[in-house]
């Protein structure tokens, strides 16, 4: 069975523990690195990594994204939204279509 955990923040992360996720707190880029190389090694399928984290961590979550797992989610925590999910969401589909298919319409 495939498991999941989060890794970010003690204030934005502590809920998942009530829906059966590992809880990983991590208060600096070099902490969370860490737990992530950690949950790697332990087969974990999906990381949800609060977004200012994985802002902090573009360059070093790269190696990531040509593997099968750990699949690495950005999620806002509780500072907000930076825009950095969505963004990796961006990327991973033009990759996959070969172009931008999320596009904003001026009116």
């Amino acid at each position: 069975m495939y498991k999941l955990a989060v890794v970010g923040d003690y204030d934005s992360i502590y809920g998942f523990a009530a829906l059966g996720l590992a809880v990983c707190p991590a208060d600096s880029p070099e902490a969370a690195l860490k737990e992530i190389k950690s949950l790697a090694e332990q087969e974990v399928a999906v990381i949800y990594l609060t977004e200012a984290l994985a802002t902090a961590l573009r360059d070093e979550l790269n190696v990531y994204e040509e593997q099968l797992t750990p699949a690495i989610i950005p999620i806002p925590g509780i500072s907000g939204n930076t825009g950095e999910g969505i963004a990796r969401v961006k990327r991973s589909v033009e990759r996959a279509v070969g172009s931008d298919i999320i596009f904003k319409e001026d009116r």
